[in-house]
């Protein structure tokens, strides 16, 4: 199959990490939702998007096409049923489109969900549907567990360093297959807990002494793990990351760095962000009441049914030291905040300052600070990447006409 995964209305509920890249670039749980489809299927993908992404998120059509919602997840049945379409037919659950086989599909289509030329076969299975952006934070210990599963399926894990502790080892000598460390990563004098879900360890990531890390994690390739770093359960450290502190049931895209002391939790952090020395989150209201977050899609804050909810921030956002975000705090892309006190819970794009006062943080400014970040990391910002950010810059201009 060639599979093209398209973005749909739940767009704007994925703000404000779908600014900058396709629904199908979110990371949730090991990969992001197109590695998933293509682990599943053994398949390539490509992405159909808008015409700004589209420019560094290429689409590979064929005159076979299997076009799939990017806003569901695979599992075994769904996968099964996608792979049973014949051409001409959509893939339907309860008006929502989940995949068609054609040889051309436009966005607007997928937008509009315009069946009228398919042949509509209804799904009665279950599957995750990413519809708002919170919904990576429940999710996501089980979507670790899944792709542990699939990924390591008939693979050999790299050795455990005699210097690491893996506990309840010695009741249980099973639980050695509950972690796995690619090649090239250097895991020495730390504890390994696989006891409540595995622990997944990429290609060249660096644990350093000390660090604590509790099952069900993940940690990307070329990750760096801080001393002392507490790692608990429903972590993913996307690639290329640098963590310390503790971090628990968050997701970090990736390239992004929360090296020191501080706590994350039920947080979402995309690409390029940098949290300063001693940043905490809440991610429990003092009264215990379910959190509401920012809806970019409605425009106001909505119910999120979570108790458990803490910072979500965009690409290239970043805060100073000793910054404290409230539970339930949205951050656009490309802004810069600091000084005491706790931020506004919703913080717009491209601003710089924080609880007193906001002012434009200029895109020429965001560029050139991305650009130093990503050279850090051996990456040059592209010309796509410049567009996007300006498009982005554009497009929520609104939320800064009133700054404070």
């Amino acid at each position: 199959m060639n599979l093209v995964l398209f973005d749909n209305n739940y767009r704007s509920g994925m703000l404000p990490l779908a600014f900058t890249r396709p629904q199908a670039a979110i990371r949730i749980g090991i990969l992001t939702v197109k590695e998933k489809w293509e682990l599943w299927t053994k398949a390539s993908a490509s992405y159909l998007v808008d015409d700004v992404l589209s420019q560094k998120f290429a689409s590979n059509i064929q005159e076979d096409n299997v076009f799939i919602s990017a806003s569901v997840l695979p599992n075994e049945e769904l996968v099964h049923a996608v792979s049973q379409l014949e051409k001409g037919q959509a893939l339907v659950k309860e008006g929502l489109l989940i995949a068609v086989r054609a040889s051309e599909f436009s966005l607007q289509e997928a937008q509009l969900n315009a069946l009228e030329k398919f042949d509509v076969i209804n799904f009665e299975g279950e599957f995750v549907l990413l519809d708002k952006i919170y919904k990576l934070i429940p999710h996501n210990q089980a979507e670790i567990k899944s792709d542990f599963k699939v990924l390591t399926r008939d693979r050999q894990s790299q050795a455990i360093d005699e210097t690491v502790t893996v506990v309840g080892l010695n009741k249980n000598p099973e639980l050695l297959h509950q972690i796995f460390i690619e090649e090239g990563a250097e895991v020495e004098y730390c504890s390994l807990n696989p006891k409540e879900g595995p622990i997944y360890i990429g290609r060249n990531a660096k644990i350093w002494e000390g660090a604590m890390m509790r099952g069900p994690i993940a940690i990307g390739e070329s990750v760096h793990i801080s001393m002392g770093a507490k790692i608990l359960p429903g972590a993913t450290i996307g690639p290329w990351s640098k963590v310390g502190g503790e971090v628990s049931n968050s997701v970090i895209t990736g390239y992004s760095n929360k090296v020191h002391d501080g706590y994350l939790g039920d947080s979402i952090l995309g690409e390029w962000c940098n949290l300063g020395a001693d940043t905490n989150t809440s991610n429990l209201k003092n009264d215990f009441a379910m959190v509401k977050l920012w809806d970019y899609s409605t425009g106001r804050f909505g119910k999120t049914g979570l108790q458990f909810c803490g910072l979500v921030m965009g690409d290239y956002s970043r805060c100073a030291i000793n910054t404290a975000f409230n539970s339930g705090t949205v951050v656009g892309v490309g802004s810069n905040i600091f000084g005491s006190g706790f931020p506004r819970n919703f913080v717009p794009s491209f601003v710089i300052g924080g609880p007193q006062g906001y002012r434009i943080n200029g895109l020429k400014a965001v560029v050139n600070t991305g650009e130093m970040a990503m050279a850090r990391r051996n990456v040059e910002m592209s010309e796509q990447d410049e567009l996007i950010l300006e498009a982005v810059f554009e497009q929520t201009k609104q939320y800064r006409t009133s700054l404070k």
